[in-house]
């Protein structure tokens, strides 16, 4: 008997054993507690059933996710590397390549908050407290403009979120509308005349591509890029390197350490590239939606074309609220709440004036 059957049977029986009924008959073992039972009956269902008591808000949440999800899901819960994306997606599901997020496909909010609390995170399962979890859920709630920075999620307001896709389900009835599918004698052999590639899997590049197919693979249509605003203007681009002399060290060094939450999605320094944000060196006297090769929302570029300029003015502002200050903006980052980080992450983005 292999090892895995023999676990199985072995679960069973004990699993069986545990029970009021075979542990009175049988002499062996005893009867579940209640409490036992309890800590395995974690499921939490779409109806709101077994959602225990608690409450976490979106400003909490951004710090647990930070600390525990972001390693593998972004800060913004934009993922990394092949690891899901929790965010992004919406009015991508009539697509070839649709982007399935928990905002833009899962029906029911229960699913984000039980496999967060009964899986998550990764290698540490079920370690995150009942708080905790609504906080984290908040948090991808908001990244997913689902809803305001200062909400707080608790059971007692939990059913009253309405998930976007919540009617986009069906019910599974194809035990009996193909049934005619399954009865039918299946063909083993020679089933088509001819066998022809009819479509390419460009992306993944894992069509063969030999001398018996229909040629080579088309390369893909580059982007045209977005319409680019006007240089910045060069006299506030020469005041911000006469000032970066002037910059306290002890502010720039908190503003690295504030900057970490920018870290994921903007890079400054040398080699700074575009990533999910455009690189940040050289911003102050930069006007608006103008860096070459990163492609801009429609709002910054029409903001830009206006003639705003990104100084110690406009920045803060953005870094306090950016989904006010530029609305339509792909950052999900919620803000720094303390001037004094603002203060310091300006600081520290001035000592990129190249």
């Amino acid at each position: 008997m292999s090892k895995s059957r023999n676990f199985l049977l072995t679960s069973v029986a004990t699993a069986l054993l545990a029970s009021p009924v075979m542990a009175e008959k049988l002499g062996l073992g005893r009867a579940a507690l209640p409490e036992e039972v309890a800590a395995w009956n974690i499921d939490v269902s779409p109806n709101g059933d077994g959602l225990p008591v608690g409450s976490g808000s979106v400003e909490v949440g951004e710090q647990v996710f930070s600390e525990n999800c972001a390693i593998c899901h972004g800060e913004f819960a934009e993922g990394v590397d092949n690891w899901p994306k929790l965010a992004g997606g919406m009015d991508t599901l009539d697509r070839d390549d649709p982007l399935k997020t928990v905002g833009s496909y899962w029906p029911h909010l229960s699913t984000a908050w039980d496999y967060v609390h009964r899986s998550m995170p990764f290698g540490d399962a079920q370690t995150m407290s009942v708080d905790d979890t609504y906080a984290i859920v908040a948090y991808i709630l908001y990244s997913n403009d689902l809803v305001e920075d200062d909400f707080v999620l608790s059971n007692e307001n939990f059913l009253e979120v309405e998930m976007p896709n919540k009617d986009g389900f069906i019910i599974d009835d194809r035990e009996t509308s193909e049934k005619h599918f399954w009865n039918a004698e299946p063909c083993m052999t020679n089933c088509k005349d001819t066998v022809e590639i009819t479509m390419r899997a460009t992306v993944l590049d894992v069509t063969p591509n030999d001398t018996t197919d229909d040629g080579p693979v088309a390369e893909p249509a580059a982007a045209e890029p977005e319409q680019k605003a006007e240089e910045a203007a060069p006299a506030a681009a020469e005041a911000v390197v006469a000032a970066v002399a002037a910059v306290d060290p002890a502010l720039v060094e908190a503003g690295e350490t504030a900057f970490k939450k920018c870290k994921a999605c903007h890079q400054v320094g040398e080699g700074a590239a575009n990533k999910v944000g455009p690189q940040l060196n050289a911003l102050f006297g930069r006007t608006l939606g103008s860096l070459d090769g990163f492609k801009y929302s429609k709002t910054i570029v029409a903001m830009g074309e206006e003639g705003i300029v990104w100084d110690d003015a406009t920045l803060a502002e953005f870094l306090r609220k950016p989904k006010d200050y530029i609305k339509g903006t792909k950052m999900s980052f919620a803000g720094f709440k303390k001037d004094e980080d603002i203060a310091a992450v300006t600081a520290y983005l001035k000592t990129f004036a190249n």
